[in-house]
């Protein structure tokens, strides 16, 4: 983690004395602002969501709003991070704060060539790829309908999740937060691991039952 991104977190534990619309309206805006501007290099957004979630177990807050307000938020804060790529994606890449980061972002722009709207889903769980996947992908030409597909499957799941992570966590959150990344890259596996399964068993049932062959017209007498 940078120093910048630490310091970041630091600043979230703040959020913990607000309650009510306050604490809706930062939460909401974090999760929008971490692909939509890139805020995510500074302020990690998974962080604020456990809060969120952290704020909801000490009845600060609705959980179920809040969880609302994060996958509302995340959606389209990713749709206008699409849309910024779209239109100013080149320029954005020279950017210094992305220019050392010019090899990753090659390889997150080639996978999702190769993928489509499955990276734009997987990429919502690891912190550089939720930052830049949503610019990447109107960058691309990524057809919008596709990525808002993927993107809200993964919004959903995201938002909601971790919501719940900070829920459940309550009081411990920051044993939590440390355990985030790990708990992304599980999601991750188990997701790639799943899909991996339903095409093998695709596969699998086309070799076993091929389509039957179309029957020839007898012949005209």
């Amino acid at each position: 983690m940078s120093t910048a991104t630490a310091a970041g977190g630091g600043v979230l534990h703040h959020l913990l004395v607000l309650h009510g619309p306050a604490a809706y309206a930062l939460v909401g805006v974090l999760a929008f602002a971490e692909a939509a501007v890139f805020v995510g290099f500074v302020l990690p957004g998974e962080t604020a969501v456990i809060l969120g979630g952290v704020l909801a177990s000490q009845h600060a807050v609705s959980l179920t709003g809040m969880a609302a307000v994060v996958v509302v938020a995340a959606i389209l804060g990713d749709s206008v991070g699409y849309e910024v790529g779209r239109h100013f994606g080149e320029q954005l890449l020279n950017l210094p704060l992305l220019r050392h980061r010019r090899p990753d972002l090659d390889r997150a722009l080639a996978h999702l060539r190769a993928r489509g709207g499955r990276a734009v889903f997987l990429g919502r769980f690891t912190a550089f790829l939720r930052a830049v996947m949503p610019g990447l992908a109107g960058l691309s030409h990524l057809p919008y309908r596709r990525f808002l597909a993927f993107n809200a499957a993964g919004g959903l799941l995201w938002g909601v999740g971790f919501t719940l992570l900070g829920y459940a966590a309550g009081a411990s959150y920051a044993t939590v937060e440390k355990a985030v990344g790990w708990a992304s890259t599980g999601l991750l596996v188990l997701i790639l691991a799943v899909a991996v399964g339903l095409h093998l068993h695709r596969r699998h049932h086309r070799v076993t039952n091929p389509d039957p062959p179309i029957p020839t017209p007898p012949p005209d007498r």
